[in-house]
């Protein structure tokens, strides 16, 4: 079991990215390949009156130069949501649909307008530079609360005062007469700021055509091949699925954003069937900036009622979530989960929460590592801390006391989750030990003394995880060797470690002899790729299901083999073996006589491999505590981040090291959003302002301590293998985490809010304002 689940294994894919033997769409050469340059809109909202591209086409190297006309010429379709409201039973709201080069209309400043292909990526800049375009320009509105004002711009006539749909979750009245017979009501007005995922390798697509098959192959960095294969089939190109084939190599993050057809995507096949020659396109961190789909982007109002003895008698909030100007992908299932987690960990008797999907003149905002939940549990933690203060309560203690309790647990929420296993207080106690609870006023008088305000941050938070269903094959090869054919996706997740951990465990075979497939739509049949913490708790089940069939398949060729009945075959340590007997097999042995060519039984057919599904038909309910402290310099208002505790319940875990990682990584991403990250637009003309890395902000190294990671483990219900999902936790709690801890910092001077970023301008402002 040196290798089996709960092992911290380190990965087997890193010795491969650490000597540069990875293969991304960047490393890949295509014969005859072009390359294709987008010219994107400097206008957040204009009518085009005009395009000139003969100096273009007419410059060394160029091949083609291709606009909306021309695409939508050819009887190209648009980008429209994957998902919305209505499909669920909910209210109908507007559907958009994003012509992946626009047509006669640009709504944001990054849409794209022309495609310049040419035979090298700098003659394709340098004709770009050539094509004239011709703008009328129209009043832009970028933040979603101007956008739903009176005389606000209107994006589209059919969507009223900007609004695609508004969702409303809970009992209004209960929480209208809870909040009025309140001892205590605490309100707040928050925003959640715009974000980049920022993804290390950033997008890139390779288009090629098979005139001879009739098939089109996109090479392209994503979460989800077979989904973007079924976009582009039943929406783009209007071809089978059979003609086209996506692969994703090596995949450098993902976070949510790579999840969905991209216009890039759209183009470089459409253009590759046209030219009958590959199309590559590979975007610069300014082609991130401008065109990569965004993060978050919630305004909300918030009210929190309590008792007399702080308990929360009702819960109420509304806000406007920024789509921005197309609602693309699963633009909205951030507004779904913000709504259907509102109350988080706490029982509280009455909620009431709405949202309304706001349109803006801005690039589209996705799904980012939390899809929802961050903007949840941001509110109630926030609400949570406020509370405390105003009632001169114990932060940590007014959390325990309105925990739910594990003896309520399956507990229904009022917006529609139903809670299947948690023990909140235990993990609290946990990491109040972790972080050194009781030293802490030792450490603030420390820091006072040297001139700094020190103050402390703790959240409880909860996300769902898992979802849809998936599908795994395991399959031996003549020489015994093993491949998970995988429909998950891993893009950094560490998958061909964590799955080789498991299929070695349940059948006893070496890790060095398990191979990891995924990512190639001709190779894996079918697979929903890597979103919403899916991949352990969907496809490891489905994977333990393979297994079980790869052993009940085994059975019946280790019988004939040795000559007995299936039903007196067990299985065990990797071997076959005659119940009561010595005699037995290994399985590696089995697999390779199952594709002997002659004296198999038709029955048992050729060769041994497994296949098995599960459907995530609830979620699993990861949890945990968060703790951090921090420094704040009154002369120049730097925050500086000394110390930061977690304790999770993520049910079983597969490897501990990559859990870890995977915490790490997303309270890092949870601090840059409190810190350093925010895409900003200015307010008038709706122009990018943090266009370039030296203007967008991204976490650093050097600016976190070392993080303390521990669990507090309940087994899901959900699912065979009794995990719950690791990759958004870290994000979804450290952002208020943080947050948290400035206002407690600044608390004695009179402050009770930052807005994030918290950058030292905004920090020493709120300190020299109080």
């Amino acid at each position: 079991m040196q290798f089996g689940i709960g092992q911290s294994v380190t990965r087997k894919e890193d010795p491969r990215f650490l000597t540069g033997r990875g293969q991304y769409v960047s490393d890949i050469e295509l014969p005859r390949q072009t390359h294709a340059v987008f010219i994107y809109s400097t206008h957040a909202h204009a009518d085009i009156s005009s395009i000139d591209t003969a100096a273009a086409e007419a410059a060394p190297g160029v091949i083609a130069v291709l606009t909306g006309q021309d695409y939508a010429g050819d009887g190209m379709g648009a980008i429209p949501p994957e998902m919305m409201p209505e499909d669920m039973g909910g209210p109908k709201g507007y559907r958009t649909a994003h012509m992946p080069l626009a047509v006669d209309r640009v709504r944001f400043v990054g849409e794209r307008v022309v495609v310049v292909i040419a035979a090298s990526e700098a003659q394709a800049h340098d004709a770009a530079d050539l094509v004239s375009i011709d703008y009328s320009e129209l009043p832009a509105v970028v933040q979603a609360a101007d956008a739903v004002a009176d005389g606000a711009p209107q994006l589209y006539a059919e969507a009223a005062n900007n609004t695609s749909f508004t969702l409303r979750m809970g009992n209004a009245e209960a929480a209208e007469q809870a909040i009025a017979n309140a001892h205590h009501v605490t309100r707040v007005s928050l925003y959640n700021n715009r974000l980049n995922a920022m993804t290390m390798e950033p997008r890139s697509c390779s288009g090629d055509y098979d005139r001879g098959t009739d098939r089109v192959t996109l090479y392209t960095s994503t979460q989800n091949p077979h989904g973007l294969r079924h976009g582009l089939s039943h929406q783009i190109l209007h071809i089978p699925e059979s003609q086209i084939r996506v692969v994703a190599k090596d995949v450098g993050g993902g976070f949510g954003m790579k999840g969905h057809v991209y216009p890039e995507d759209a183009v470089v096949v459409w253009a590759a069937r046209r030219l009958e020659r590959p199309v590559k396109w590979q975007a610069s961190r300014s082609d991130v900036l401008l065109g990569d789909d965004q993060g978050r982007d919630q305004t909300v109002e918030a009210e929190l009622a309590l008792d007399a003895e702080g308990k929360f008698t009702g819960l109420r909030w509304k806000a406007y979530h920024n789509v921005g100007a197309y609602i693309e992908g699963a633009g909205a299932v951030p507004i779904v989960f913000s709504l259907k987690l509102a109350q988080t960990v706490y029982d509280v008797p009455a909620v009431d929460v709405m949202s309304s999907a706001v349109f803006t003149n801005t690039p589209p905002t996705v799904p980012y590592r939390g899809a929802g939940r961050p903007e949840a549990v941001y509110i109630m933690e926030r609400l949570v801390d406020a509370a405390a203060r105003e009632m001169g309560l114990d932060r940590a203690e007014i959390r325990r006391k309105n925990f739910i309790q594990p003896d309520q647990m399956p507990f229904a929420t009022h917006t529609g989750w139903t809670y299947d296993t948690g023990e909140y207080s235990a993990a609290l106690d946990k990491c109040q030990a972790q972080a050194d609870w009781d030293g802490y006023e030792g450490r603030r008088a420390a820091s006072e003394a040297a001139g700094k305000h020190r103050g402390r941050g703790i959240v409880y938070y909860v996300d769902n995880t898992g979802i849809f269903n998936d599908r795994m094959e395991i399959r031996f090869d003549p020489s015994g060797t093993v491949t998970i054919h995988s429909g998950t996706m891993n893009h950094g997740q560490g998958h061909e470690t964590s799955y080789g951990q498991m299929v070695s465990g349940w059948l006893g075979i070496p890790m060095e002899n398990i191979r990891l497939a995924q990512g190639d739509t001709d190779q894996i049949t079918i697979g929903r790729g890597t979103y919403a913490s899916r991949s352990m708790m969907v496809g490891g089940s489905a994977l333990r299901a393979a297994a079980d069939d790869v052993i009940d398949r085994g059975k019946k060729f280790a019988a004939h083999f040795m000559e007995a009945d299936a039903a007196d075959i067990d299985f065990a340590d990797g071997k076959f073996v005659i119940a009561g007997t010595d005699k037995e097999m290994p399985i590696g042995q089995v697999a390779q006589m199952s594709y002997i060519p002659v004296g198999l039984p038709s029955e048992l057919g050729v060769g041994l491999q497994g296949e098995g599904a599960f459907s995530a038909n609830v979620p699993s309910f990861p949890n945990g505590c968060h703790i951090c402290e921090v420094e704040v310099d009154p002369e120049t208002g730097a925050v500086a981040i000394d110390r930061y505790s977690v304790v999770d319940d993520i049910g079983t875990v597969v490897n501990p090291l990559l859990a870890q990682g995977q915490i790490h990584g997303g309270v890092v991403q949870g601090v840059g959003q409190a810190l350093v990250e925010d895409m900003a637009y200015d307010r008038e003309s709706g122009q990018l302002l943090s266009g370039s890395l030296m203007d967008y902000g991204v976490p650093r190294a050097d600016m976190m301590p070392e993080i303390l990671v521990d669990f507090s483990l309940v087994a899901s219900e959900s699912n065979p293998l009794g995990i719950k999902g690791v990759g958004e936790g870290g994000t979804v709690a450290g952002t208020p985490t943080v947050i948290n801890a400035i206002v407690d910092a600044l608390a004695p001077l009179g402050v009770t809010d930052i807005g994030m970023p918290a950058t030292p301008e905004k920090v020493w402002q709120a300190i020299q304002s109080a």
